[in-house]
């Protein structure tokens, strides 16, 4: 074993053993106490597709003593400046920030985020864990006021605490976030925070209307010890009268009843969000994170106008080289009969006009 890989497999290990960094998220964790559902049997939460919600500690350490991760870069700087500002009346102005961070902007000023992440790396603490090799695309201070903050789930690559106490501070929006999120963060100094259960709607009134809907995902949730499937996970959809519609998949596995059963519940969307990558080992993803070749038939399953990617080129959390997703999902909309004006690939910083 080589002596990088004998340190992320004893990092591992020291966190679910309870060990260093571990132990300080033990405490105070979101857990949701309501009552049970077809989701939800009292304590835990489960895929509604029948597939397990995650994997066990065994699996984790076969996985990181067998893996053979490609190399990436040490740091990327190729963002295009975003082209931010009113989308018209009618449109929507969707900018790829990076990994699953976009900000959407809609006519009559309404602006969301999708599970911000400024910080440096997608971790409890700065100091080890996934760095990114691209910074945010768009700089914190040039964002727009923000008024809906989207959370599809507590993973540290797509629930950044820093990044949420920063934006309640500049902005004080309304956080939306799925079941058992809500008391974690309002202990953290978000004030104004919502939680949702699938199928559950939030109504946004005013000149800004349109309704937020949290959808089923086929994925898992942990961010410390203990609370493992504690809290639920989704994606987010809207719509509102005279605008696009969009849907943010959040982080999903690839199951045929699952993408379908949310377009005729509500609708082929304008702009979808889908992630391509986070996929390698098959064996240890396939359950939680799609492949280029799954997202493209996410795409169809949803009939979506227009699909974008996500999820890709910032942070290395699995084992595919960093521009595999992209040459993978290429060859999948060729495969599958997709143009790539249908479903394409964002540079970073792009802003996609819809």
């Amino acid at each position: 074993m080589t002596r990088r890989r004998f340190v992320r497999t004893a990092a591992l290990a020291s966190v679910a053993a309870g060990l260093g960094t571990g132990v300080c998220y033990a405490r105070a964790l979101g857990k949701y106490l309501g009552p049970a559902s077809d989701h939800f049997d009292g304590t835990y939460f489960r895929n509604s597709t029948g597939v397990p919600a995650g994997r066990g500690f065994d699996d984790v350490l076969k996985w990181q003593l067998t893996s053979r991760p490609a190399p990436w870069p040490g740091r990327i700087l190729d963002a295009v400046a975003p082209n931010l500002g009113e989308p018209g009346e009618g449109g929507l102005a969707a900018t790829f920030v990076g990994h699953s961070s976009f900000l959407l902007q809609h006519p009559g000023g309404l602006n969301i985020l999708t599970d911000p992440v400024w910080s440096e790396r997608a971790s409890p603490v700065q100091f080890i864990g996934p760095r990114r090799v691209r910074p945010p695309a768009l700089a914190f201070g040039d964002l727009p006021a923000i008024h809906v903050v989207l959370v599809s789930h507590n993973h540290y690559d797509h629930l950044d605490l820093p990044t949420l106490r920063r934006l309640e501070a500049a902005y004080a929006p309304l956080f939306l976030v799925p079941l058992g999120l809500r008391a974690h963060l309002q202990r953290r100094g978000l004030r104004r925070v919502m939680e949702l259960d699938w199928w559950q709607t939030r109504e946004i009134e005013g000149p800004r209307a349109g309704r937020i809907t949290l959808t089923p995902a086929q994925h898992w949730s942990r961010r410390g010890l203990g609370d493992t499937n504690r809290t639920l996970w989704g994606g987010w959809h809207f719509a509102g009268p005279g605008v696009p519609s969009w849907y943010f998949m959040g982080d999903s596995g690839y199951h045929p009843s699952l993408f379908t059963g949310i377009r005729e519940r509500l609708g082929a969307p304008d702009l979808a969000l889908i992630p391509i990558g986070a996929y390698e080992p098959r064996w240890f993803m396939q359950g939680q994170h799609m492949n280029p070749a799954e997202a493209a038939r996410a795409h169809l399953d949803l009939r979506a106008c227009r699909s974008v990617a996500m999820h890709f080129g910032t942070f290395r959390l699995t084992d595919e080289a960093i521009d595999e997703p992209l040459r993978a999902l290429e060859r999948a909309r060729r495969e599958q009969n997709i143009p790539e004006s249908d479903f394409r690939v964002p540079r970073f910083g792009e802003t996609i006009r819809v």
